[in-house]
């Protein structure tokens, strides 16, 4: 039977399709993932500001590449074959019902220019009606900040932590979403409207940061180990997301559990991006049901670029779910001179991938070759394409490439990677578009440097069994992620009451070179916290700004933000004021 998530996708396209937008499938999952159950309206508005409408412009520059020779008309039969077999494909009849239309079709041919001037008044009258009914009820206007929903606290425990002085008693919580992100930053005109506040410091110097308890997995050279690979991407919107993990142990012992970015490249004397970005690992163990799960630790020691956790685990299943700050690790503006080149012909007409393109495509396949082995298995090579083009390659295709592509016990080689993407090179005579469709999805820039993404390692080691670790899922950080962080800040951060408002409570915790503040809101009301970070020296905000402010729901915690060192060689001061405007 198709589970909730499946249904439901003709709804959200729908949704979607009557606010102007025409979402492909992989734009549905980055929003939807397996372990979305509700959406609220501010959470849909959220949605509507990052996926922008089509312009007709870029409407018409698509359907120029296929129109090469700039006709204005495309004939029918090609319609078919490109809209049936690349990218999200159609189905022929829903290729049919537009070529039925007589507005834009005769002879044979379809008029682009006219389809797209149709398409234009279909969607802004789409966007006309969705408004119109809205207006109806004024409560479902989108709020000043954003998303309001709150997650609920069941599914998530801790050891309880020793209250603070001046918190007479803990409560139960439900936790605000830390896309906080999601909650559009805003820089107040003033301050003075501040009705209480609360200043935290923290001073550290250039080597502090690497203070924490070293990790030897050298002195475990006895123990049996799992590794696995993975990464993370950075979305158009900013957000992150990664490979989710299942850690299986056949019986109590006592284990290991690092993680750091891998140097898929090691070229003397080049430095690359993402060996610079922090990651951790958050352990929750499975209960019953999915969403049932137990935060255990974290990665929280530290050995130069790897962070670990040791301890004793019992038998069972664990998750095992990635975590990067965001403040190494986002969106650039790009300062490149030119764009690299993918293909080339040879003396003999035939195309071929170019020395940098072959280079980059061998880092990408170690980074998707996710156990290691030197071989794609269909699994690992089906996270590639959703990453890429939003869709699985089943069993029927997976075969087809057995037989035009080098494989090895049903898994593709290294050559049978470089042959495929040649093979879509070929397809489009050289036209290297969907290349770049591919490339920039994975992190990459038209330099063919890799900005946007930060492939890691997880290496799990037990004392006494066999771990077994697995990839599930490749999405955004989940509630149960936000949850976990909240909670492990609350647990081993200092806990300071705001002057003047005892409801509100910023915790503080220092892990290495990371700082973490999180926000709890006991009150019945919601509250915007203002924060102010200017007097902070030589620190890097994942809000990407200085001062700025966030609401939080009733009875909820967020995270505030997470902060590093701009220049780890340097000292640093975390100076923040957190203050309550209303």
């Amino acid at each position: 039977m198709p589970g909730t998530a499946s249904l439901m996708t003709p709804f959200k396209r729908i949704l979607l399709q009557q606010a102007g937008r025409n979402p492909c499938q992989k734009t549905v999952n980055k929003y939807w993932t397996s372990q979305t159950t509700t959406l609220n309206f501010d959470d849909f508005c959220t949605i509507l500001k990052k996926e922008k409408p089509a312009t007709k412009t870029e409407l018409l520059e698509a359907f120029g590449k296929i129109d090469t020779d700039n006709t204005g008309h495309i004939l029918h039969d090609e319609l078919y074959k490109i809209l049936t077999t690349r990218g999200e494909k159609m189905t022929r009849d829903e290729v049919s019902a537009i070529i039925k239309q007589a507005d834009f079709n005769c002879s044979g041919k379809l008029d682009y220019n006219k389809f797209c001037d149709l398409y234009m008044t279909t969607s802004e009258q789409c966007c006309k009606t969705a408004r119109e009914k809205l207006e109806v009820d004024s409560r479902l206007r989108q709020q000043q900040f954003g998303n309001q929903a709150e997650l609920p606290s069941e599914g998530i425990t801790l050891p309880v932590s020793k209250p603070s002085p001046r918190i007479s008693r803990k409560t139960d919580h439900k936790l605000a979403p830390t896309k906080g992100d999601s909650r559009t930053p805003s820089r107040p005109s003033s301050a003075q409207s501040c009705k209480a506040s609360i200043s935290t410091t923290v001073s550290m110097g250039a080597s502090s940061n690497r203070n924490t308890k070293l990790i030897e997995p050298d002195t475990m050279k006895e123990w049996q180990c799992a590794q696995s690979k993975g990464c993370f991407y950075l979305e158009e919107d900013g957000e992150i997301i990664s490979h989710k993990y299942k850690l299986h142990l056949p019986q109590r012992s006592t284990v290991c559990i690092t993680i750091k970015p891998l140097n898929v490249r090691q070229v003397e004397g080049k430095s690359y991006h993402w060996l610079s970005v922090d990651t951790a690992l958050y352990i929750l163990k499975e209960n019953e049901t999915q969403e049932n799960l137990q935060l255990v630790s974290f990665t929280e020691q530290q050995n130069k670029e790897m962070f670990g956790w040791k301890g004793e685990l019992g038998s069972g299943v664990y998750w095992l779910l990635p975590f990067t700050t965001g403040c190494r690790l986002k969106k650039v503006k790009p300062q490149i001179a030119g764009e690299a080149k993918l293909v080339y012909r040879g003396e003999d007409g035939e195309l071929a991938l170019t020395k940098e393109f072959r280079a980059a495509l061998l880092d990408i396949f170690e980074t998707i070759d996710l156990d290691g082995n030197g071989l794609l298995s269909l699994e690992e090579y089906n996270f590639f394409e959703l990453r890429t083009s939003g869709e699985k390659c089943d069993e029927e295709a997976w075969a087809v490439c057995k037989e035009n592509f080098d494989m090895k016990k049903n898994e593709l080689t290294r050559q049978g990677f470089m042959d495929l993407n040649l093979m879509e090179a070929n397809d489009r005579e050289g036209d290297p578009s969907d290349l770049w469709v591919t490339l920039l999805s994975l992190g990459y820039n038209k330099a063919l440097e890799m900005t946007e993404a930060c492939p890691f390692v997880i290496d799990v080691y037990a004392e006494k069994c066999k771990p077994r670790i697995k990839a599930i899922y490749l999405e955004a950080g989940s509630s149960q992620l936000n949850r976990a962080i909240c909670k492990s800040v609350v647990n081993k951060g200092e806990a300071k009451v705001m002057d003047g408002c005892e409801n509100i409570i910023i915790y503080t915790y220092k892990a290495g070179r990371r700082i973490t503040s999180v926000i709890e809101n006991k009150s019945e009301n919601k509250v915007i916290i203002h924060v102010n970070n200017e007097q902070s020296k030589n620190c890097l905000s994942n809000r990407g700004l200085t001062v700025f402010a966030v609401e939080v729901a009733p009875k909820s915690m967020m995270v505030s933000q997470h902060v590093m060192p701009l220049n780890e060689q340097e000292e640093w001061l975390y100076n923040c004021v957190h203050s309550l405007l209303r």
